[in-house]
């Protein structure tokens, strides 16, 4: 089949689209769809402003069951869950989702997202709300010109991090001084997992210093032009996996710019050694023009999520894959294991 694009080589690395046959998630998708294994069933959660549907089945082309999400007393809705993690020893899934809070800004839709926990002891099925565990110190901008958010903390995702002493969160930071504006990141100690308020810690100013709720950040990518003015230029949205072929973290980034209404500008990729290591991410490199929302990747085979890929993947936006995805080493330069 065709190559569909080709991202510049990159720190001994490089990604390729291939056509391939399509595929889609069974449930209509408007974020990042997280995904696990259970009793041989691969799980994905595909969420919209409806709320997040539950499917499962033997493989990511054979998701036959598919039901509401039920969420218990919650303030926090609507909700979209962007990232999961199923604990392998007592069968617990943890979950974290993006809320937009309604009513914000008189005359507009205009929102700030913030990000919440989730656990569920029914294999993912229901969910009860730990409360929010992210959010932005800055005031909603009611003038901000992008359409959708006037500040705020959202669009996120999350992984474990090798060593398993912390998850790691790359969101979106929609507010603030320009120079805090971007794909930001925090932590939270995998200990606090089940009382998450208060443990999570934002990276500001070279270290983990900053509060999750009202904290400040540091981006690792900042923004080119700020997310309130009407030509935006920025990367957000981060999907992240952990790719077992390039021993690297994959991250894949959807790019706005420059206009209202949130344009996709296209796709971009980054990699790094480490979670822990803000600044080791390698500069975005162009995927592919265009193309839509929420990129992210699905590995294949049994263990292969959205936070865990190999060598040739599925590669979806906007819960549609129309590609695999291809990850190659540089044969000049040997990689690095974590």
């Amino acid at each position: 089949m065709p190559m569909l694009a080709l991202a510049g080589v990159c720190a001994a690395q490089r990604a390729e689209l291939r056509s391939a046959p399509a595929l889609a998630l069974p449930a209509a998708t408007d974020s990042n769809s997280p995904a696990f294994w259970q009793d041989r069933e691969l799980v994905v959660y595909s969420s919209t402003g409806d709320g997040p549907v539950f499917s499962a089945g033997p493989n990511k082309s054979r998701l036959h069951v598919s039901m509401p999400v039920v969420l218990g007393q919650s303030i926090h809705r609507p909700y979209w869950i962007e990232a999961v993690w199923r604990d392998e020893e007592d069968g617990t899934v943890y979950g974290w989702y993006h809320h937009e809070p309604a009513g914000l800004c008189k005359g507009s839709r205009l929102t700030a997202p913030e990000i919440g926990a989730l656990v569920s002891h029914d294999g993912g099925r229901s969910f009860s709300d730990l409360g929010i565990i992210l959010s932005s110190p800055y005031p909603l901008n009611c003038s901000a010109q992008n359409g959708y958010f006037g500040g705020g903390n959202g669009d996120f995702t999350v992984v474990l991090g090798r060593a398993g002493t912390y998850f790691y969160f790359l969101f979106s930071n929609y507010g603030g001084p320009l120079e805090e504006q971007g794909v930001a990141i925090a932590r939270l100690p995998f200990a606090r997992k089940s009382s998450p308020f208060g443990a999570v810690e934002k990276y500001y100013n070279g270290s983990w210093n900053e509060p999750g709720t009202g904290g400040f950040a540091t981006p690792v990518f900042r923004v080119s032009v700020a997310w309130e003015r009407a030509n935006a230029d920025a990367f957000w949205g981060p999907s992240i996996h952990w790719n077992t072929y390039l021993e690297k973290y994959v991250m894949l980034l959807n790019r706005s710019c420059c206009s209202p209404g949130w344009p996709q500008e296209g796709v971009y990729v980054s990699y790094s050694d480490s979670l822990w290591d803000p600044d080791g991410w390698s500069p975005p490199k162009k995927l592919i023009d265009g193309g839509g929302w929420y990129p992210q990747v699905l590995g294949d085979g049994p263990g292969g999520t959205d936070s865990k890929a190999g060598h040739k993947s599925r590669f979806y936006m906007n819960g549609v894959s129309e590609w695999d995805i291809t990850f190659e080493k540089d044969p000049e330069e040997p990689s690095t294991v974590n």
